[in-house]
């Protein structure tokens, strides 16, 4: 299922929670993967609210008196506990982001990062609770609109601080996120909230292709009489992308007494002369005699040419031809950084790739193996903007 978060009043850890329960992520399972932290001393509830025209649904975190704050190892050691284990890693995901720029901020390291206003049980049962209703509600794909920011100042543990406040700005650099001045005064994107968007992979942009099933309404806590104070939120099917359709030509020969070596080499020498796709498929010839069919995909007006390449480096005598069309999804490549190397990811509808060629070099040359290079790879691409 795609989200996609329509931030009116802005985004928090508790109106991304309410705007999920609001869209039927079941409570009590919500409750249970919380619970499975083995944290105690506090509870969840949802309440129907009014913020100006609009009905939404207010995520209710009431906690027992508690230790003011905590390091951020300590509150991912708890973190770590949540079942099943997607949520406790979504979650450590946003709290981790928190524990990053907050050392950023203060010199520290982020183990030891103190989180004052974000270190208590709220933050466990937002983050954990976020995640679980993401998972749920089987949430593949996060998008959200240009976040509101709002001026002035806001009171800290580390005195006042600018709006929007220093951690909240380094997390939006970080997403890469989009955002608009609002006139209002006051805090409109938290820290816990664009950390969660951040850890789900958000991408900031209009509405995606989808068929909308479900909306919900998540509540923030003040009621602001300029603007409703809510987190839209819209549920559903991603639609199946429409490609372009273009006509190309296949070219193919059978061959029994071509080695690997030379099949490999016309492989590539079609591909760097233009071809759109080139491949080998095993066949059985006459008399049971094993062989290859070489194929080659073409633009019509480079058919000739391919056609020359493939019958001079197989030695055939003839090659056949025939029209097809294909569709083509869109697709774009972006440019990704891990550990000093960098890795092009192609996008498509479905996700993204790296490519192996970039894959396999940094893998090398940082003694790591390709699944991990890779996994890395595609994770800084979740992470924030690609480099390019």
């Amino acid at each position: 299922m795609i989200l996609w978060c329509n931030p009116l009043g802005g985004v928090s850890g508790d109106m991304l929670l309410g705007a999920l329960l609001g869209l039927g992520a079941p409570l009590d399972e919500v409750r249970a993967a919380v619970a499975s932290t083995g944290l105690t001393g506090w509870d969840l509830s949802v309440e129907p609210v009014a913020r100006g025209a609009l009905q939404a649904t207010r995520a209710v975190v009431e906690v027992e008196p508690q230790p003011p704050h905590r390091h951020a190892a300590e509150l991912l050691e708890i973190i770590g506990r949540a079942r099943p284990a997607p949520v406790a890693e979504l979650a450590a995901r946003a709290v981790t982001a928190l524990a990053e720029v907050e050392g950023a901020l203060h010199g520290s390291d982020p183990a030891d990062v103190h989180l004052h206003e974000i270190g208590g049980v709220d933050t466990v049962v937002d983050t954990v609770g976020v995640a679980a209703a993401l998972h749920l509600l089987d949430v593949t794909a996060v998008y959200c609109g240009p976040l509101p920011v709002g001026t002035g100042t806001v009171e800290s543990a580390h005195g006042t601080l600018p709006l929007p406040a220093p951690a909240t700005a380094a997390l939006l650099a970080r997403s890469g996120a989009r955002v608009s001045g609002v006139a209002a005064r006051g805090e409109t994107v938290t820290p816990t909230g664009i950390a969660l968007l951040h850890a789900a992979g958000a991408v900031f942009g209009p509405v995606p292709d989808m068929t909308v099933r479900v909306v919900g309404y998540g509540a923030g806590g003040r009621d602001d009489p300029d603007r409703p104070n809510v987190l839209q939120a819209l549920l559903g099917e991603p639609v199946v992308p429409v490609g372009t359709t273009e006509t190309v030509v296949e070219l193919e020969t059978t061959v029994d007494d071509v080695p690997g070596e030379v099949l490999g080499h016309l492989l590539g020498r079609a591909l760097a002369a233009g071809a759109a796709d080139a491949w080998v498929t095993p066949a059985t010839m006459k008399k049971s005699r094993p062989g290859h069919v070489v194929h080659v995909l073409v633009a019509p007006e480079r058919a000739a040419e391919l056609e020359t390449l493939l019958v001079r480096e197989t030695g055939s005598l003839g090659a056949r031809r025939r029209t097809v069309e294909r569709v083509v999804l869109p697709r774009r490549t972006t440019t990704v950084v891990v550990d000093g190397h960098p890795i092009r990811l192609k996008h498509g509808p479905w996700g993204a790739k790296p490519e192996h060629d970039d894959v396999a070099a940094a893998a090398v040359a940082l003694g790591r193996s390709l699944r991990e290079v890779a996994e890395a790879a595609r994770e800084a691409g979740r992470a924030g903007p690609p480099a390019q």
